[in-house]
């Protein structure tokens, strides 16, 4: 027992160990600035903190917390914190859910395969694999985080074990939630081209719209129900609503970007996306109550979580392909960074996120202040 413990003292030390998040088995991996948490089944990243934050807060969706916060069973399900949806995203067909496939495709459903868990030299890395069995299809990822460096860097490959050529859907449902998540103070900003609302289900029930039907809109002003435009930078204060809108990313940048700022925490959560490989940004808005709302940044292949034959039927919005291919026997893949870290008084807001000469450069122009961390891998 006692050399147990030592090895896990030790593992954790040099920035990897093995853990249980929520009752379930996880990884972590960490350095002297952050600690990740992933889990072991589904491969979600499920917690995020600052190693010297007091209050260990996580920006990432914990819907186990905000329900037991609630006074309401605390499930932890598949769906939680920044999971990957792959092959597919949104509902299944009756033709597929009789062949097994469910919503949100395989992968966030399964058991993942652990294949290296170390640290090499001064960086952290966890490398998970999943096979896709209705699809015929394997995802391998590989998580770094390199010392002394407040970002997390994620690289995927999709095979396909097919011999054809096939159109695939893949979405990182990355997603903030409470506490982190605040009604009328944490803002969302991103790399901002066209927009679109989500068109109106008609299934009644559910949480109240607030913005019109599939209606076109410039970033982050959209057209309300009631008429006039509403800012979405911010969820509304009360929260009473969900809506769901999507934008074509700027297509100027190679590198785009998506962040949500709690600027009376003084904490700023980040992605840096390659553009070609998650052309799409999804905003989900799931706003319930005051400390239980979520609200996804989903970046990915298509501008919606809709049936696969309705996605590839569609081709393109705003001249922007909807799905991605996959060759036969081959691989894609993708590469994003994660950054959290603290924020200097008055900063609020995000104008632009650059990546060049082993830093990032995080801009508030209006208040004149820039955050740089070292960003030493390149995407």
């Amino acid at each position: 027992m006692r050399v147990l413990l030592l090895l896990a003292v030790l593992g954790s030390a040099f920035g990897q160990s093995t853990s249980v998040f929520e009752g379930l088995p996880a990884l972590v991996v960490s350095n002297d600035k952050l600690e990740l948490t992933v889990m072991a089944e589904g491969g979600a990243l499920a917690n995020l903190i600052l190693r010297d934050d007091p209050a260990k807060l996580s920006p990432l969706w914990n819907p186990a917390r905000i329900a037991r916060e609630a006074g309401k069973p605390a499930r932890f399900g598949n769906s939680r914190g920044h999971f990957v949806c792959v092959d597919g995203f949104g509902p299944v067909s009756r033709e597929e859910q009789a062949a097994g496939l469910r919503g949100h495709g395989e992968a966030h459903a399964l058991p993942w395969e652990t294949r290296a868990h170390t640290k090499n030299g001064g960086t952290s890395v966890l490398t998970q694999s999943v096979k896709l069995p209705i699809v015929q299809e394997v995802l391998t990822r590989t998580i770094r985080i390199v010392d002394s460096e407040s970002v997390v860097y994620v690289h995927s490959e999709l095979e396909n074990l097919m011999g054809f050529d096939r159109p695939v859907n893949w979405a990182e449902h990355a997603t903030i939630g409470s506490p982190f998540l605040e009604a009328g103070v944490t803002v969302v900003d991103f790399s901002a081209g066209p927009s679109k609302t989500r068109k109106h289900e008609g299934k009644g029930g559910g949480l109240p719209h607030r913005l019109t039907s599939f209606e076109d809109f410039t970033w982050p002003m959209a057209p309300g129900i009631a008429g006039g435009k509403i800012d979405l930078r911010a969820a509304p204060a009360p929260p009473n609503s969900g809506d769901h809108t999507t934008t074509a990313l700027d297509p100027s940048r190679k590198l785009v970007f998506v962040t949500a700022l709690h600027p009376g925490k003084r904490l700023l959560l980040g992605y840096v996306i390659k553009r070609e490989e998650s052309p799409w940004l999804q905003t989900w808005e799931n706003y319930v109550a005051p400390n239980q709302m979520a609200r996804g940044l989903e970046f990915g292949t298509q501008p919606f979580d809709l049936p696969r034959r309705e996605v590839i039927s569609t081709g393109s919005m705003f001249g922007v392909p909807t799905y991605r291919w996959l060759p036969a026997k081959s691989k894609i893949e993708t590469d994003f960074l994660i950054f959290y870290a603290r924020t200097p008084a008055g900063f609020s807001k995000v104008d632009d996120v650059k990546m060049e000469s082993g830093e990032l450069r995080i801009e508030d122009r209006a208040a004149g202040k820039q955050i740089t961390l070292k960003a030493s891998l390149p995407l």
